[in-house]
């Protein structure tokens, strides 16, 4: 398995940032996932809390979901845009610790897949 963490930035400062931010990120996603690759998708959050709506969910539990699965992947991505997001350099700084390779360019990314 190929398993790839995407990270990026999530919020922005109005709602039409947030929608492109999370558009971008799938998009990456669905790259990889088209060539083989096996995505985690921070921005797939946003369906739990839409359809959890009546619930008190935190953004601590959706913190520790997505380190959860940073914890058990092989490389992470990061989609253009990141260098803003406090977020995404706290993950990087985890997976620079835990040794998982970060790529910031996908056809890097595909050549260390196919190495492993």
């Amino acid at each position: 398995m190929k398993r790839v963490y995407v990270a990026g930035a999530y919020s922005g400062t109005d709602v039409l940032t947030v929608l492109k931010n999370i558009g971008r990120g799938e998009w990456y996603a669905a790259e990889m996932f088209a060539k083989g690759l096996y995505p985690f998708v921070p921005w797939y959050d946003k369906d739990f809390a839409i359809k959890l709506w009546d619930r008190d969910l935190t953004v601590q539990q959706f913190y520790d979901y997505s380190i959860a699965w940073l914890d058990v992947s092989e490389a992470m991505f990061l989609v253009p845009g990141w260098k803003d997001s406090k977020g995404t350099i706290a993950e990087i700084e985890r997976a620079k610790k835990l040794g998982i390779p970060v790529f910031e360019d996908l056809d890097a990314l595909y050549g260390w897949a196919l190495k492993i």
